[in-house]
């Protein structure tokens, strides 16, 4: 008689991602920051800056693209969530 081995096939948490697939997901643009003493400092385009004047902006992740779909329909840059995280901010919920 022969006994059957079951197949496992190991369980992936964190898909790894394929070329491209950046261009699915939701980036986080750092636009700026505010100094102690009050002055707002530019790091680059702004979003909406890019959407209106097609003008490429980056991503904390380092991806760099023209804005111009609804965000609201990727899911979030896992990079971009980590480095926001290690900073200190909040992330919204996805």
């Amino acid at each position: 008689m022969t006994t059957l081995e079951p197949t496992v096939s190991p369980q992936v948490t964190d898909p790894a991602l394929d070329e491209g697939d950046h261009d699915r997901m939701t980036h986080i643009v750092l636009e700026g920051y505010t100094k102690k003493r009050g002055k707002f400092v530019s790091t680059g385009p702004s979003v909406v800056e890019g959407m209106v004047n097609t003008v490429p902006v980056r991503a904390l992740c380092g991806k760099e693209w023209v804005p111009g779909r609804d965000p609201k329909r990727y899911p979030l840059c896992p990079t971009c969530k980590e480095i926001a995280q290690s900073m200190g901010w909040k992330v919204p919920a996805t």
